[in-house]
């Protein structure tokens, strides 16, 4: 397929006027000036003539396939039978798709069901965005998330749940290393939930098999243990301590220093924080991120889709949390594209537009760099190759 726009993002925040790209067999054949690319292209080649901008898929680097985004998804969760969720979870997939997701990094599974999931969508038998799934997150006793079936004690039982979540196909593992607020009875947001020695084991039985480790952690001890341990990225990262937040530059230079990436999830509807929180919180709490990119930390954009009030269509809204940062298009756009690609081991196969690369494509009206919400102008998404439709649907 020859897809021609008025212009076609090539690189951070450079577009190529009156483009081209050429798609064969799910990849990316050529990209460049529209007449030399339509050269290129046979006679009989389908084409997408577009006047609008291409750039690359969007990516969404924290999910969670299984929670419905509803009042109480964890209640949803329990109640449904794991035939009913998996249903459930393709068509939050195929949301996600449809909005312009190309890939989701899902970081909390129930019985493989995500694992699973990615597999459907990799043969090409449910429409959906490539799936990067850590399976069943690892928490303690009782612990954040408990739920989910992850519980283990001790670095033995830690070690065989990350050989059980990587032998099931799972391409990250997920810690909880604090507590968080959709478990209701389990430990506060900021305190910490594994030891050292726990933590060190889940990373080096990881890491010995070439998979990376995202860690859940709100609490400034469990991010200073995190880092410590050596976790690939931190999700959330919101400082918190047991009366108030508690910024510790000297580990912000160590995840700088460990290039540790940083995902803070923000919700879709980030500007209800102040009211949950309190104003002078929220803007305090809005400030950490700041002062983290400020310092050169790595981010990338996540939404934490299906917990409360996180739908499966809401990481452009998310986006305009770094606006109200005052971050540029171009690199809140980058962060939602190759940085997070790079993030989940994907950066030489997609998240650019460029000879290679995986087809994935979102066609969008307008022109995102100078106005963000036009990436909400959604015309088309290519995945490998595969077009699809925008549309208004809803779980």
């Amino acid at each position: 397929m020859l897809i021609t726009g008025g212009r076609v993002l090539v690189d951070s925040g450079s577009y190529l006027e009156d483009g081209a790209v050429l798609v064969e067999g799910g990849s990316i054949a050529a990209v460049g000036p529209r007449k030399e690319i339509e050269k290129q292209a046979g006679a009989d080649v389908p084409r997408f003539a577009f006047d609008g901008t291409v750039l690359p898929g969007l990516i969404d680097a924290h999910v969670h396939l299984a929670f419905d985004g509803g009042p109480d998804p964890v209640d949803t969760l329990q109640n449904s039978t794991d035939e009913v969720l998996f249903e459930d979870m393709r068509r939050r997939a195929e949301q996600l798709l449809r909005s312009g997701v190309t890939t989701a990094r899902d970081l909390g599974d129930r019985g493989g069901l995500a694992l699973r999931l990615a597999a459907e969508v990799a043969e090409g038998r449910t429409p959906g965005p490539r799936i990067v799934s850590a399976g069943t997150p690892a928490t303690t006793m009782g612990g954040h998330c408990h739920f989910l079936g992850g519980e283990v004690s001790g670095e033995a039982e830690i070690r065989d749940l990350v050989r059980r979540n990587i032998a099931a196909g799972a391409k990250v593992i997920k810690a909880m290393v604090t507590g968080g607020g959709l478990t209701k009875d389990g430990p506060k947001s900021h305190q910490s939930q594994f030891s050292a020695e726990e933590l060190a084991a889940l990373v080096d039985e990881a890491h010995k098999a070439g998979v990376p480790v995202a860690a859940h952690a709100h609490g400034s001890d469990g991010i200073t243990a995190a880092v410590k341990a050596g976790v690939d990225t931190i999700e959330h990262c919101t400082w918190m301590s047991g009366d108030g937040l508690d910024f510790r530059p000297d580990v912000v230079q160590q995840i700088i220093d460990q290039e540790i990436t940083v995902c803070p999830a923000v919700s879709p509807h980030w500007q209800m924080l102040p009211r949950i929180f309190g104003e002078e919180r929220a803007n305090a709490m809005f400030d950490l991120v700041r002062q983290m990119a400020d310092a050169g930390v790595r981010l990338v954009a996540g939404t934490d889709a299906g917990v409360q009030r996180a739908g499966f269509d809401g990481l452009v809204p998310a986006l305009s949390f770094y606006s109200h940062l005052g971050l540029p298009n171009a690199a809140i756009i980058d962060m939602a594209t190759s940085e997070a690609a790079t993030a989940l081991g994907l950066g030489s196969t997609t998240g650019r537009i460029a000879p290679g690369y995986r087809a994935d494509l979102l066609l969008v009206d307008g022109d995102p760099l100078s106005e963000l919400n036009a990436l909400k102008n959604v015309r088309a998404v290519f995945a490998s190759g595969l077009r699809y439709e925008p549309n208004a649907a809803s779980e």
